[in-house]
Parts: C-alpha cells; sequence; structure tokens
C-alpha cells in the first residue's frame, strides 16, 4: 500500500490469524476450536513474541538499524521468526539451535540470511546448569561484545508475555464472542499460555486455562518437560493462571497430526498434534463448552520427522500436503 513503510507493513500482517471450527472433532455441546497461527508472515505463533521483542528493544534504544546483530537461541520457530521480521528492518541476525531441529527448519534459517551456530542440545534447549548448551553459546557469544550483539532472550523477556496478552487474547475473545470456556496451548517459553491466559481470565475469570508439555525425552519441536527442563523465568512470573496440565506423548501427538490430516484436511506441526490430543481430553470430560487451541505451526517444516517417525509415508505425506485445506502463503 503506498505510503506504509516496510515495518508498517510487517505490522499489518503479524496477527488477526482464523479461528477454525473443526466439526469432525466437536458435538452438539462442545465446539472445538483451532487459531491457526501458520498465517502469519513467517508461519508460526513465534511472530507475535519475535516482533514484540524487536519493537521494545527499539523502544529502548538497545538495537540500531544496520548496526545490531540480534543473536537467539531457539528449537526453530522464534529463530526463523526473529530473522525474517528483524532482517527486513534492518538487522542481522544469528541463531544458536540444537542440532537434532529438522533439516526443513535448518534451510528456512539459512534461506531467510541467519548465520547459525549448532550444539548437540535437546530438540528444545533447557533452562538448567549444565544442559542449558544453546542458551550459553549464545550468551558467550553475544556479553563481550554489548555494543554489537543482542540477544532478545524469550524465556525472560516480558515483551513475549506482552505479544500474546495484546494480541492472541483479545483475538480468541472477540472471534469466540467471548464464548471461549477452555484455553490450551503448549508451553515452551510460556509466553503464549501466560499473555493469553492473563487476558482471558481478566475478562473471565471461570474460563479454564489448560498447559500442553512434552513427554521426557520427546520429539515434539517447540515444547517442553518440565520434569527435565526447569521452567523459564518468563513463566514462572505467571504461572498462577495455569489451571491445569497435560502431559503429550510422542504416539498421542503424532497419532492426532495424522487423524487431523485425515478428517479435517489440515496439516499441523507435532506440537499442534500436542494440543488436540489434550483438547479431546477436555472435550470428554466435559457436557458443555467451548474449547479453543493453538496450532502454533502447519506441518510443512516436518516432513523429515513424519517419515522418521513413520507418521506417513513419503507418498501420503506429498498427497496430503497437496489436498490440505487452510494452508497459508509464507514470506519465505
Amino acid at each position: 500500500m503506498v505510503g506504509f513503510t516496510l515495518k508498517t507493513e510487517i505490522e499489518q500482517k503479524i496477527g488477526n490469524t482464523p479461528l477454525l471450527e473443526l466439526p469432525n472433532f466437536s458435538t452438539n455441546t462442545v465446539k472445538l476450536f483451532a487459531k491457526l497461527e501458520w498465517h502469519n508472515p513467517f508461519g508460526s505463533v513465534k511472530d507475535r513474541a519475535a516482533y514484540w521483542m524487536i519493537k521494545d528493544a527499539e523502544k529502548r534504544g538497545l538495537i540500531h538499524k544496520n548496526k545490531s546483530i540480534i543473536i537467539e537461541p531457539t528449537s526453530g520457530n522464534t529463530g526463523i521468526a526473529l530473522t525474517g521480521i528483524a532482517s527486513k528492518m534492518g538487522y542481522k541476525v544469528e541463531i544458536v539451535i540444537p542440532e537434532k531441529v529438522s533439516e526443513e527448519t535448518k534451510k528456512i534459517l539459512k534461506a531467510l540470511g541467519a548465520a547459525i551456530h549448532e550444539t548437540s542440545d535437546d530438540l528444545c534447549p533447557r533452562v538448567g546448569a549444565g544442559t542449558d548448551q544453546s542458551i550459553a553459546l549464545a550468551k558467550a557469544i553475544a556479553t563481550p561484545r554489548p555494543d554489537i550483539y543482542y540477544m532478545p532472550n524469550q524465556y525472560e523477556n516480558d515483551a513475549n508475555f506482552l505479544a500474546h496478552y495484546e494480541s492472541t487474547g483479545p483475538e480468541i475473545w472477540k472471534q469466540t464472542n467471548g464464548s471461549v470456556t477452555h484455553f490450551l496451548t503448549g508451553c515452551g517459553t510460556g509466553g503464549t499460555i501466560t499473555g493469553t491466559g492473563s487476558f482471558l481470565k481478566e475478562k473471565n475469570p471461570r474460563i479454564q486455562i489448560i498447559a500442553v508439555q512434552a513427554q521426557k525425552n520427546h520429539l515434539l519441536q517447540g515444547l517442553r518437560n518440565f520434569e527435565e527442563s526447569s521452567m523459564p523465568d518468563l513463566f514462572k512470573r505467571r504461572e498462577q493462571v495455569i489451571d491445569e496440565w497435560f502431559t503429550a506423548t510422542n504416539e498421542e501427538s503424532f497419532n492426532m497430526v495424522k487423524e487431523l490430516s485425515d478428517k479435517e484436511n489440515i496439516m499441523v506441526g507435532p506440537s499442534s498434534g500436542s494440543v488436540m490430543a489434550a483438547m479431546m481430553r477436555q472435550r470428554n470430560k466435559i457436557d458443555r463448552g467451548t474449547i479453543v487451541g493453538i496450532f502454533a505451526d502447519d506441518g510443512r517444516k516436518f516432513k523429515s520427522l513424519y517419515l522418521q517417525q513413520n507418521v506417513f509415508a513419503e507418498e501420503q505425506y506429498e498427497k496430503n500436503m497437496l489436498k490440505a485445506m487452510h494452508l497459508s502463503d509464507l514470506s519465505y
């Protein structure tokens, strides 16, 4: 649109993602809805946090265009979002990523122009002494050069929380006309669930906020298990917003990925399969309600993982992607 800056164009594209009813999983009295976060420009819920963190750093004078380098440890989506958004806003980006992250994710990061540092950490970086290789390496690179490097640190940065308090929560409230009774999302940094949950609780304290974590030794990129991984400080500050926890297994998460493809013609990432498994568990516990779950990303980055875990055969994966509905046009 003539007259708008590049930043404004990016801002206009982030958020306002579709809320899709899942009719083949809903009942007459319990409705299930998925918030399709891959409709953000760089393909995931993390676009929100990345943009809010960059804008916050600009406002506080912590970064400067064509000079600052943004560095961040991530299991994938935050890195993609930061690289895509920051590079368009005039910043270089370096990403510290566990080597087990999908090859598709690494290719996207490189295509967007990120310099990548790999560690032999778990799929999702842990927060804890002796286990946090990705975060430790990012800090080791950034700390000696504060004049050049800036680490947003999604695990502690309140802008991560505010992204969802100011956008995701209000969107869900508006899209459901205030009828939402249960909100579920997968947990990593805690920004999505605490930000969205805090807003919804202010609107209606009876809304149930349900956190989805992964099993131990999981393959669910973007999620954590808080028995083997310490809870990030960002999460700890507002943990009280959580009403209930659900622990998703690899098996049930991958099964729900396949079932969503078969029944609803949507291809989701593994963490969305975890959320869907939790939504079904909740559906079976209540007589009436409106359940909303965050589907953080779609299945385009996970072909190699799905083939390796026998979720789909290659021909089936390609066929399902071709018929998949509700996929978005991405900015990479």
